[in-house]
């Protein structure tokens, strides 16, 4: 929708392009940060076999050319400075060369249905090496098990992709394709290092990672730094327009968020909270492997300089409110939760892990599924919604723990951001079980502002990222309210819910 009737000043605007799991979005932002225009579509997810997530790739590029098109239709002769792309990570396609239509549907990267490979892999050693290059766990997340089933499971696929009749691609490489009409083949640093084929410290497709996972050179992008020109939105999709809308920035979803909420100091974290829950923590200019199974991943590239990020993935946050809302009926939108949840003094004993796609950090077990357990005769679906909000903030003080393990950091604030933020109750349990002050920040697209603001780099709109994050505001703060006592005691049941989940997924 048209946030602003005012939106034809003739200042400079910048243009996010936001392709998520859930929705492809479209969000025009004035060069403060402010929206003056957002539009969204839905996409639908498709699941054929247990643990299996995919996409129809065809959705992907229908959806985001319709916001974009609705961006430019309803604010004729606004300028646009420069577009940004962010998107879910690791969600692997593969499309023809010459007609650019997908081979198969695009793979999701809740996907699992790699688990016995990746387990296979383990066995026999591989791990190690894929950590020292990657900063990755061997797991089916990441893309390159997802390529690898492809191109090994349509037939003449691997063929064809050895002729360099295939290209490889996130959704963030597949849309600037389309975008630009197959002129820029392209990636950004942040993306590549999703894939599990490109080496963060020597920044380069890694040749004993193409030969394990069996993938032809020949179908993987150029890697750009997340601020580069990566090309020209073609005009033909533009409803007529005379305007350049040229992609001046790219970014992972997560590393995007990690931007828009102006983690630029090595020691700051955010932490998002959408279809699944990413803590980031800026690690500097060094790589260092986690001792604790995080994830070791690029948070930018900027003049050929690199920012790394200590990561701990969640597949599963704002979905355990999905699930209760769409498979059991609890209640009709999702921000019914909240009420629902304060209906009652507590959970009750009750504990949701919400693994339905396997556990992430620090666990990493990819055969876990779901669980409610702590139920008793007096549970209703209060207690039950209670315990999957509540299980935000356990999931959370899984990552810090191990985080501040890892770097030998005490962690200061939590920067949050995502759809579940809205709910002050999963934010205010936030604070309490990790004794911290979470903030929430005034401009709360943080993962589209991201992209938005690498393009303002592009473009001279902003000197630097550092310039932005000065403006940097919070519109929201919690401080904890409950003892450091009876959270560890809450904690503790949380623990042995985990390890119920792990025992029963082995």
């Amino acid at each position: 929708m048209n946030m602003d009737v005012k939106s034809q000043v003739k200042e400079p605007h910048l243009l996010a392009i936001d392709q998520g799991t859930s929705s492809s979005r479209a969000i025009l932002f004035s060069k403060d940060g402010e929206i003056r225009s957002i539009f969204q579509k839905e996409i639908a997810l498709c699941y054929p076999n247990s643990g299996w997530v995919e996409q129809d790739p065809r959705d992907i590029i229908r959806t985001t050319l319709w916001a974009i098109q609705r961006i430019v239709f309803e604010n004729p002769g606004i300028e646009i400075a420069g577009a940004g792309i962010t998107n879910q990570r690791e969600t692997t396609v593969l499309w023809d060369k010459t007609t650019g239509e997908p081979i198969y549907n695009a793979i999701v990267w809740q996907d699992r249905r790699t688990a016995e490979y990746c387990a296979a892999l383990r066995a026999q050693g591989y791990e190690e090496m894929v950590r020292r290059k990657t900063g990755l766990l061997l797991d089916p997340y990441f893309s390159a098990t997802k390529i690898r089933w492809i191109l090994q499971h349509v037939d003449g696929a691997m063929e064809k992709a050895r002729r360099g009749e295939v290209l490889f691609g996130t959704t963030e490489t597949f849309l600037i394709w389309h975008l630009t009409k197959g002129a820029r083949h392209v990636s950004d640093a942040s993306n590549a290092s999703r894939t599990m084929l490109y080496n963060v410290v020597d920044q380069c497709w890694d040749s004993d990672l193409l030969e394990l996972f069996d993938v032809p050179t020949g179908i993987l992008p150029v890697v750009d730094d997340n601020v580069s020109d990566f090309g020209q939105i073609d005009r033909g999709y533009l409803v007529d327009s005379a305007m350049d809308i040229r992609i001046g920035g790219a970014a992972g979803d997560q590393q995007a968020a990690l931007i828009g909420q102006a983690c630029f100091s090595p020691g700051m974290i955010k932490s998002t909270y959408g279809t699944g829950c990413f803590a980031l923590m800026n690690i500097g200019g060094d790589f260092v492997e986690s001792k604790n199974r995080l994830l070791t991943t690029i948070a930018y590239r900027i003049n050929g300089s690199v920012t790394y990020a200590a990561e701990g993935s969640i597949f599963n946050a704002g979905t355990a409110i999905q699930y209760l809302r769409d498979n059991l009926t609890f209640f009709d939108h999702a921000r019914d939760s909240e009420d629902l949840a304060l209906s009652v003094q507590d959970s009750g004993g009750v504990y949701f892990v919400p693994s339905f796609t396997g556990l992430g950090a620090p666990y990493w077990n990819a055969e876990a599924r779901g669980l409610i357990c702590g139920l008793g005769r007096d549970s209703t679906k209060a207690h039950i919604t209670r315990a999957a909000l509540e299980a935000q903030g356990y999931q959370t003080r899984d990552l810090m723990q191990a985080m501040q393990d890892d770097t030998g950091r005490i962690i200061g604030n939590l920067r949050v951001d995502g759809g579940l933020v809205v709910n002050r109750f999963m934010c205010q349990f936030l604070s309490d079980v990790l004794q911290r002050s979470v903030e929430v920040p005034r401009v709360t697209e943080s993962t589209a502002w991201g992209a938005a603001c690498l393009a303002g780099v592009q473009a001279g709109v902003f000197s630097s990222l550092e310039n932005v994050g000065r403006n940097w505001k919070s519109a929201d703060s919690y401080m904890p309210q409950r003892s450091l006592e009876e959270m560890d005691a809450h904690y503790s049941g949380w623990l042995e819910a985990v390890a119920r989940v792990n025992l029963a997924g082995m």
